[in-house]
């Protein structure tokens, strides 16, 4: 591909993910409160809803992933786009728990067939190793999908309700994010011959991928529990440190803007090293913002908010070029999927466990989120950064 033709790519693709994200992940922050209150229930319901699409998000991306090695992820990413429309209009429709949960039930299959790891993998396909720019490129424009997402649907709420939100949001996936994905080129076999061979025997080989697979699933389910759970409740925790509820929302505001200019960074500077660099980094900015945090009290609290958010805007990125470049492309999109599985786990379940930390033990449950961080930087030091063999898909 010519590089006009990439940066339509990355246009597309990371269009497609901005909806996609906004219309799953993002929309409990705003319609949990209007859509419990409908139907008589506690928010909590709603964001359970969430963890369970969660959990069956992570369970379905080994098969996904196997699926887009196999035949590519252009055709997926068109399939979820269908699959978000009748989990958001069967949602739009609910009038109790059971379809409630039917529907996050199917809104939990589109995250599982949609969203990162699937576009990762598809870019994967079409790159093969070369595809870490293009990765970089959609997370920069996804990472607006809160952005974007909550003012609308909060705009539609309060003029429609929140059952003409989930319509509107059924309708942009099929008016804008459907033919984006269809847009996507076609991804060629890969060769199997080009796998990165080491010398070493096969058997040594598969033990040394083994290990290294274990060690990315514990980073990344460390560091998704963070970045889960902090993110749900950074207002409450930054309060706990002596911050005041204003101080706390400003300094909220700024991890967004600290994700994007990290990634920026990531795809200039950083890009020239191995990912490891950028994810053993990344580990290490929450823990720092929390020492900030302490050092200079609420003062400092945007300090910790923009450590916070650099650290996970990398790690975003990380998810897709870390394990494209310890493995190469071939089979990638069925490790990613192995790799995510217990950080979707972990994602869905911190939000409630480090709520209940804040509720008992304060301010405590900051430094409880810094040991994980710190675990997950030290589980990266047993890493090497071994280069892959150049193998690339070519596309139609």
């Amino acid at each position: 591909m010519n590089r006009g033709a990439d940066y339509r790519l990355i246009a597309a693709l990371g269009t497609a993910q901005t909806v996609a994200w906004a219309s799953s992940y993002y929309l409990p922050a705003v319609l949990a409160g209007p859509i419990a209150r409908d139907l008589g229930l506690a928010p909590t319901y709603v964001f359970g809803a969430l963890s369970g699409a969660l959990v069956v998000s992570g369970l379905l991306g080994p098969r996904v992933g196997h699926a887009i090695d196999t035949f590519g992820g252009r055709s997926l990413l068109a399939i979820s786009n269908l699959v978000f429309v009748a989990g958001l209009l069967l949602l739009s429709v609910a009038h109790g728990v059971a379809v409630l949960i039917a529907a996050w039930a199917l809104l939990g299959i589109g995250m599982g067939m949609g969203l990162y790891e699937a576009a990762f993998a598809t870019l994967a396909r079409i790159y093969g190793t070369n595809a870490r720019r293009t990765i970089t490129g959609i997370t920069l424009i996804a990472g607006f999908a809160s952005t974007l997402g909550w003012p609308l649907t909060t705009w539609l709420d309060a003029e429609y309700g929140w059952r003409v939100a989930c319509q509107v949001w059924a309708a942009i996936h099929i008016a804008l994010a459907l033919p984006l994905n269809l847009s996507l080129p076609r991804a060629a076999p890969l060769d199997q011959a080009s796998r990165p061979h080491t010398g070493a025997s096969q058997q040594s080989q598969r033990r040394s991928e083994t290990f290294s697979m274990v060690v990315l699933a514990y980073m990344f389910a460390a560091t998704s529990f963070v970045s889960s759970g902090v993110s749900a409740i950074l207002p409450t925790m930054l309060v706990a440190f002596g911050a005041t509820p204003a101080e706390a929302l400003v300094s909220g505001a700024l991890v967004g803007p600290a994700q994007v200019a990290a990634r920026v960074l990531e795809a200039g500077w950083l890009g020239r090293f191995h990912p490891l660099l950028s994810a053993r980094l990344a580990t290490l900015m929450n823990p720092l913002g929390i020492v900030a945090l302490v050092a200079g009290g609420p003062f400092l609290a945007p300090a910790f908010s923009v450590l916070y958010g650099a650290g996970n805007g990398i790690i975003t990125i990380a998810r897709g070029t870390l394990p494209l470049a310890i493995f190469g492309p071939v089979g990638f999109g069925r490790r990613v999927g192995m790799i995510s599985l217990p950080a979707r786990a972990t994602g869905a379940f911190a939000p409630l466990t480090l709520g209940l930390m804040v509720e008992h033990f304060g301010s405590t449950a900051l430094w409880i989120s810094a040991l994980a961080s710190l675990s997950a930087f030290f589980a990266l030091l047993l890493l090497r950064a071994e280069k892959t063999t150049k193998a690339g898909a070519k596309t139609d």
